[in-house]
């Protein structure tokens, strides 16, 4: 494995920002336009032949904005590469990435584990423009080397995973894949942060995040991000001029703003999380829990390589299946009800209800989803608290 280099809260905060500011501002500003002025047709000519003196000078807001452009570089240092571009979702920063390395013809293949609409988007659309894929396990990198084709263009895959956390050793990953020079490795490392890992340091060549979580930090904004080198992101930036699925300059100043404390934040909620994880390995009411942190997990030797702190959500079986899991999820009561993580304030749901509930049981026992799991995202709050507002839950 490689020097287990991340990011700082130091890093969180000054990392790719640039000191003097528009109106001599600590913060960035929010440019909040459309489009675009000239001063004469030379200005225009001068952009489009690549010889204007702004490099970052904008023609649409459909191509750019200075305040989510600064974003972009920030997170572009904070992840150790060139470049990154923002989207108005992760959803939209995954599924342009995907279209804009693999055309009619190509193939993917696809880590089984993952977010659900990233899985229906290549299990169901992609097919339709005649991309094929082929899904292997989550961090099985020897199936994986056999599942690659002549016409591979994409290795996509998360790590840690959705809901189980498995950890893939990314030095395995980019060693089956390094034979094949066209193939590009996606990882969504969003329960990572860079605050607990950098992919980029072990040879991924891009990395993806829903800064609407941790990035962001306080549930109140959507977006998302890839980055990885330049050559790689300019295609990305070059398709999402075409899709439109932009960033707006205010979610932008909102993420920027809310990275600030990412390190503070990040460092929290590992703590919490693996105290939390412990308490729950040892309570009567609780079958199994899955956070890397513990020994227990099946790749926590992997967890424990490369990364620095093993995130803020904890996934556990409640004995008596899914009445049992519910009634957990309805009587927590400091804890909110909600589908997402990586916010101050702490979440849970019971997966088989909030995401899966359309699938049959059989459909669920093939992707390993028990009927009694609920995950828990933790937020800020102080870990003793957590724990007794669960406790009650499970107790009663």
């Amino acid at each position: 494995m490689k020097e287990k280099k991340t990011a700082t809260s130091t890093d969180a905060v000054h990392a790719g920002d640039v000191k003097r500011k528009a109106f001599d501002a600590i913060p960035e500003a929010i440019v909040q336009t459309a489009t675009y002025t000239f001063a004469d047709t030379r200005e225009i000519l001068d952009l489009a032949e690549g010889t204007h003196p702004r490099a970052d000078r904008e023609e649409y807001g459909r191509y750019g904005n200075p305040t989510c452009r600064a974003l972009e570089q920030r997170i572009a240092a904070l992840e150790g590469v060139e470049d990154a571009v923002l989207f108005s979702s992760g959803m939209a920063a995954v599924t342009t990435t995907i279209l804009a390395l693999a055309k009619a013809g190509q193939h993917v293949v696809f880590f089984a584990e993952s977010y659900r609409m990233t899985r229906e988007f290549v299990v169901r659309t992609l097919g339709g423009l005649g991309i094929t894929h082929t899904i292997v396990d989550a961090g099985d990198t020897a199936a994986l080397k056999d599942a690659i084709r002549p016409e591979t263009r994409l290795v996509a895959l998360e790590s840690p995973t959705n809901p189980h956390l498995l950890t893939t050793d990314l030095d395995a990953l980019v060693s089956a894949c390094a034979p094949h020079p066209r193939v590009k490795t996606l990882i969504d490392a969003t329960f990572a942060t860079p605050i607990n890992c950098r992919p980029a340091a072990f040879g991924v060549d891009l990395v993806a995040h829903s800064a609407t979580k941790y990035l962001a930090g306080h549930n109140d904004v959507l977006a998302g991000v890839v980055s990885g080198s330049r050559a790689t992101t300019s295609l990305l930036r070059d398709l999402r001029g075409v899709l439109g699925n932009v960033c707006d300059p205010h979610a932008a100043f909102l993420v920027a703003r809310g990275m600030k404390t990412l390190g503070i934040r990040v460092t929290k909620q590992n703590a919490t999380a693996l105290a939390l994880a412990r308490f729950l390995e040892r309570h009567p009411a609780v079958e199994r829990v899955f956070y890397p942190g513990l020994v227990s997990h099946p790749t926590h030797a992997i967890a424990a390589a490369q990364m620095t702190g093993f995130g803020g959500v904890v996934s556990f079986v409640v004995k008596g299946g899914l009445a049992a899991a519910s009634r957990v999820v309805d009587r927590v009561e400091m804890a909110r009800i909600a589908p997402s993580f990586g916010g101050v304030e702490s979440l849970l749901e019971a997966p088989v209800v909030m995401s899966y509930h359309e699938m049959s049981p059989e459909e669920r026992a093939r992707l390993g989803l028990e009927d009694g799991l609920v995950r828990f995202a933790v937020g800020i709050e102080d870990a003793e608290d957590v724990i007794l507002d669960l406790d009650r839950a499970l107790m009663a």
